[in-house]
């Protein structure tokens, strides 16, 4: 890959692009922080912990299945309903739309999981699927908070 001189953050924007489109590290570090807003307090509650070892495994797919869908709706009303309306390429602000929810989601997992595996309540080696329940958990809340904090500008 042959990189222009002087053009800064081409690294970067070549591993974020394939995920992001127009993900500027602004937005990046905005849904990391936005995530962080709602991940810290809840994911420090006994009560999520608790919740993680309790709920079914079809209750925490319908909490991600409902991070998606707030994701999307206040994704498609901030950046992409103005392009519907206009025409244009549906094709590609379809697939804009599509990686940015998938990323925000992402991102926000990713959080999550860090914040806790770092206060040893993810326990990755003695049980993944109480570890991945308590980060979706923790997750539907921080992804809202990382899809307001993104449309700072």
């Amino acid at each position: 890959m042959v990189h222009k001189r002087g053009y800064k953050g081409r690294i970067f924007h070549d591993i974020v692009d394939p995920i992001i489109p127009h993900f500027k590290r602004k937005d990046l570090l905005q849904v990391v922080v936005g995530a962080s807003i709602l991940a810290v307090p809840i994911g420090f509650t006994e009560e999520t912990w608790h919740l993680g070892g309790t709920l079914p495994t079809l209750n925490i797919l319908g909490l991600v299945a409902l991070s998606l869908l707030f994701i999307s709706l206040f994704t498609y009303h901030h950046y992409h309903h103005h392009h519907h309306q206009k025409g244009g390429d549906r094709k590609e602000h379809q697939d804009e739309f599509v990686k940015r929810v998938a990323g925000t989601y992402i991102l926000s997992f990713a959080v999550v999981a860090t914040i806790l595996t770092l206060i040893q309540r993810a326990p990755w080696s003695s049980d993944i699927i109480l570890a991945l329940k308590r980060i979706a958990i923790v997750t539907f809340p921080s992804s809202m908070s990382a899809t307001l904090t993104d449309t700072l500008r």
